[in-house]
């Protein structure tokens, strides 16, 4: 284990957010709240990572709108890890993508699980519907997406979204059922996610362990969500924001540096922000080393 603190001023900082309901605003998509904050931390050079249960296929487009290309990101719950260019390992042999990452599937494949998902529900008799069965028409209905994000929404690689509609007591013979061919049921705002054994904690584990290995220190991390899919993220960084949310679900990670925001959304997601990193937090974020800006990046070579 490193020695330099988790605190420590002369670490480079990382910061890891949900996006639906926390960076994006759970009805209209706008961020527009956070902007702000945004600009600051890509001018410091302090990566933004999503950390989300959205697609690869739509995190590419938004990751662009929020000019968040040269951060990596986290999909579908930690099924799917995307690295851009300053990432990688420089021995790394695994080629990139059309978009300029390497892409890491850290869960299982979406083919297992809807087979396993079609043999609990037959063995069970209980009723959901998984977003693979949805018509576009009622995604976009369910999500607020237009059509075209609700088709990018359904093109899963290592996660199975659906809507239970049946009783707890079926729920909880039906998670225990999948937990016995090695996937994770979890719930989001919207849905529950049906996932492999990789959460958002251990994808955000991976990717601070990547970060050490290839600039040889440890970064000071931030977390912020609102749900509880978010919990395992939560707890693995250093400190931690639960955004205020409508949805009424427990979000209670075991994290001794966490704050709670009064505002919801990318409002609260600036407030958590403001409150760690801002006047009130400690190690004034001006202090600190950026880590790389999208300038700097592009004359590196780690493939």
């Amino acid at each position: 284990m490193s020695s330099i603190s988790p605190f420590a001023p002369d670490a480079p900082r990382l910061l890891f957010s949900d996006m639906d309901s926390s960076l994006l605003d759970h009805d209209s998509y706008d961020w527009s709240p956070a902007a702000m904050w945004l600009e600051r931390l890509s001018a410091l050079g302090v990566p933004v990572i999503p950390v989300t249960s959205k697609t690869r296929s739509e995190l590419l487009t938004l990751r662009r709108e929020l000019g968040l290309e040269w951060t990596p990101f986290v999909a579908e719950n930690g099924a799917v890890v995307g690295l851009p260019q300053a990432w990688r390992h420089a021995r790394s042999a695994r080629p990139a993508d059309a978009d300029g990452l390497v892409v890491h599937t850290l869960g299982i494949d979406i083919g297992f699980i809807r087979q396993r998902l079609a043999v609990w529900r037959e063995r069970l008799g209980v009723r959901f519907t998984p977003m693979s069965e949805m018509s576009l028409e009622r995604l976009a209905e369910i999500t607020g997406l237009a059509e075209h994000d609700a088709r990018l929404a359904r093109m899963r690689e290592g996660s199975e979204p659906l809507i239970w509609e049946d009783s707890d007591a079926r729920l909880a013979a039906f998670r225990e059922g999948l937990a016995g061919d090695g996937l994770r049921t979890v719930q989001g705002g919207r849905f529950w996610h049906v996932t492999g054994n990789a959460d958002k904690g251990d994808a955000v584990a991976w990717l601070i362990a990547r970060f050490a290995a290839v600039r040889g220190v440890r970064p000071t991390t931030l977390a912020l969500g609102d749900g509880p899919n978010d919990v395992s993220m939560l707890e693995v960084a250093d400190r931690a924001v639960v955004i205020a949310a409508r949805h009424g679900l427990k979000v209670s990670p075991a994290q001794t540096m966490l704050y709670r925001t009064r505002a919801f959304g990318p409002r609260g997601w600036a407030e958590g922000v403001e409150y760690w990193w801002g006047q009130a937090g400690a190690e004034p974020l001006e202090s600190m080393p950026s880590v790389a800006t999208p300038d700097e990046q592009g004359g590196r070579a780690h493939e």
